[in-house]
């Protein structure tokens, strides 16, 4: 079996240490400011979801040991000085982020950063973490949920994991009082069919249900643009039962386009990285489990910063690699992407976030 080794981070690509961040706004290349930072606290995960782990690719795949991982105390200092150089949001991915032990713990450390702190997840641990999750300080939760056919669910997951587990995890985190998103990443002829019936079933939940177009993301499952349902596909279909209208985003870069349905029962949300993209605004930074930073979701490298972290760099010169690092930066892979690009070696998206 083919084995998938994870992008080894280079280290930082300065002969010396970089220069001095004077403060001020930081942009990048394209004047886009650092917002989001995504964690990802694991390349692990119990799911072998068709279109991130499949099951062929990562059945031997050896997955990084626990010495080489960002501890939590490592991954709430680096979080501290992003919040510093101006991250507002903060989310924790893997992988699957719960299957790291004692998570909450993690949270309850970026809760006293005052920013928002969400979680992103497959939902079978979460039923039984919310409570401590919330305890903690988490601000929201997002579920990843791909159908609502239980034969369709299992095929895309390849755990034999069953949908009704999934919405039970919702509804002991909404119960928890953590608001919930939905997220369902869209394959042509494997799960498209249920666009519609995945709206109906949230309409009127007060849970937000997220459309997402199938991505080349990393370079093992198989994308081809063929595979992609157009998001303006999604709505057409759902404002053809319920009407729709398109609402502001709530910030400058959120990915998610927003739509609101007419008669009031709340709203849906599409992400179209394909068929509309959205590089032009994008403010994420993206921090591994072994501590390498990434620029762009679809990033053939990162910036090793645990080795900083480890050798007993200050916060002062940590913040000057990243900032460095920021204004460097001129990703825009969506926009540019080709049937060529797609077939590039790019880092997983187990190993990175989504």
């Amino acid at each position: 079996m083919k084995k998938v080794i994870p992008l080894v981070s280079e280290r930082p690509h300065w002969a010396h240490a970089a220069p001095p961040f004077t403060g001020g706004k930081l942009v990048d290349t394209r004047a886009r400011p650092m917002r989001d930072l995504r964690i990802s606290v694991t390349d692990r995960c119990n799911f072998r979801c068709v279109y991130c782990m499949p099951r062929e690719v990562f059945e031997s795949h050896q997955f990084l040991p626990h010495s080489a991982i960002l501890s939590f105390e490592e991954i709430a200092r680096l979080a501290r000085i992003f919040v510093g150089l101006g991250v507002e949001k903060i989310r924790l991915t893997g992988g699957e982020p719960l299957v790291r032990r004692d998570l909450h713990r993690l949270v309850a450390m970026l809760a006293e950063l005052e920013v928002e702190v969400t979680l992103t997840t497959n939902g079978s641990l979460l039923a039984r973490q919310a409570k401590a999750l919330k305890a903690a300080g988490l601000d929201r939760v997002t579920v990843s949920l791909d159908s609502l056919d239980d034969a369709t669910f299992k095929a895309m997951n390849d755990a034999d994991f069953p949908v009704a587990k999934v919405i039970e995890a919702i509804d002991v985190a909404a119960a928890e009082g953590l608001p919930v998103k939905i997220n369902t990443v869209v394959k042509r002829g494997v799960n498209d069919q249920d666009v519609v019936r995945m709206a109906e079933r949230w309409r009127g939940s007060g849970h937000i249900v997220r459309f997402i177009e199938y991505m080349d993301v990393g370079s093992s499952n198989g994308w081809a643009m063929d595979d992609v349902v157009p998001s303006a596909e999604v709505v057409r279909r759902i404002s053809a039962r319920w009407p729709l209208v398109a609402v502001d985003p709530h910030y400058t870069g959120e990915v998610a386009e927003r739509w609101r349905y007419v008669d009031g029962a709340g709203e849906i949300g599409v992400i179209s990285s394909v068929t509309q993209a959205f590089c032009a605004t994008c403010n994420r930074m993206r921090l591994s489990t072994e501590g390498s930073l990434f620029t762009c979701l679809f990033a053939q490298s990162g910036h090793d910063l645990k080795s900083l972290v480890r050798r007993g760099a200050s916060d002062d010169d940590i913040r000057n690699e990243i900032a460095a690092v920021w204004q460097k930066r001129d990703d825009r892979y969506s926009e540019i992407r080709t049937e060529a690009t797609s077939r590039e070696r790019k880092v997983e998206m187990s190993y990175i976030g989504g």
